[in-house]
């Protein structure tokens, strides 16, 4: 069953069985969320850059029904793909967006980057990122980050409680913990290389995969690499690392996302585009209070 033919369906039950007025204009008003956000969907194919790529055909109503029916939940949006591949970006201006509102506590982030195990030990034994690196030791396997935590995080933040997050430092491998306080909120945006990971399987409301091309991705990550003081050989023995751990633990998951993403798309454009989606949804639901 396709999207308008689920959406038909929901309303002739509704019909039938004469149901009382309240879940009747909750039903017309998932009917105009839906219809409007995919009258911006299709704009949005329109553009030399998109930003959507792929949209799973039961995303749009399920996630929607979902904000209608239980408006006072928190959602965790699940945000990942390659290294470099643009997903701070997307959150940056994403957040931006949301920061137009009204509404207090509106988002909160947790980064996968900052729950890094330390090896600030094993990187002063090697000597050097290279060394390192030559040893065999990976950043870029889900091993290397402390999923369980950020798992556990998660659903305090979902269940209303704030958390103490640790904070991890590149250049030196050093992990701090409880450092940085994250405040429970209606949007909890977890962005990171393995946030789709099988560990967090259960997790997320949204689960979103930005895809960019090869060529990007590694102009990009070798500029960012040597801000983080890698550069050289240590560098080339990395991102040989990073794209190989991805065919591995990343590609395969955007098969599983709700929505693919370009990572193509400017900044300016993604700040447009969510603040539209935002405005759009609460009119809507501000016309049905």
């Amino acid at each position: 069953m396709n999207l308008t033919e689920e959406l038909k369906s929901i309303n002739e039950a509704l019909i039938e069985s004469k149901v009382e007025s309240g879940k009747n204009y909750k039903i017309e008003m998932i009917f105009k969320i839906v219809d409007g956000l995919k009258e911006i969907l299709d704009e949005d194919k329109k553009q030399k850059y998109p930003l959507f790529l792929n949209v799973h055909e039961q995303f749009l109503l399920k996630v929607v029904k979902n904000i209608v029916n239980k408006p006072k939940s928190n959602y965790i949006i699940g945000i990942t793909g390659e290294s470099a591949s643009g997903k701070t970006t997307l959150v940056n201006y994403a957040t931006k967006a949301l920061l137009k509102g009204d509404e207090d506590d509106l988002y909160t982030v947790i980064s996968c980057d900052d729950y890094y195990f330390d090896t600030s030990k094993e990187l002063k034994e090697a000597g050097s990122y290279e060394q390192l690196y030559m040893s065999g030791f990976s950043f870029d396997t889900p091993k290397a980050i402390n999923l369980e935590l950020m798992k556990a995080h998660l659903i305090s933040l979902k269940n209303g409680c704030g958390v103490i997050a640790p904070e991890y430092n590149f250049v030196t491998c050093e992990s701090i913990p409880n450092t940085i306080y994250k405040k429970p909120s209606k949007v909890i945006l977890n962005e990171g290389l393995y946030v789709l990971n099988e560990t967090m399987q259960g997790i997320h409301d949204i689960k979103i995969y930005i895809y960019t091309p090869f060529n990007v991705i590694k102009d990009r990550w070798f500029a960012r690499a040597a801000l983080r003081g890698k550069t050289g050989k240590a560098a080339d023995l990395q991102f040989a690392d990073v794209n190989e751990t991805a065919q591995t633990y990343i590609r395969p998951s955007m098969n599983n996302a709700d929505v693919v993403i370009s990572g193509l798309t400017s900044a300016d454009y993604i700040q447009y585009l969510t603040t539209k989606i935002l405005n759009f949804v609460r009119e809507i639901t501000l016309f049905y209070r």
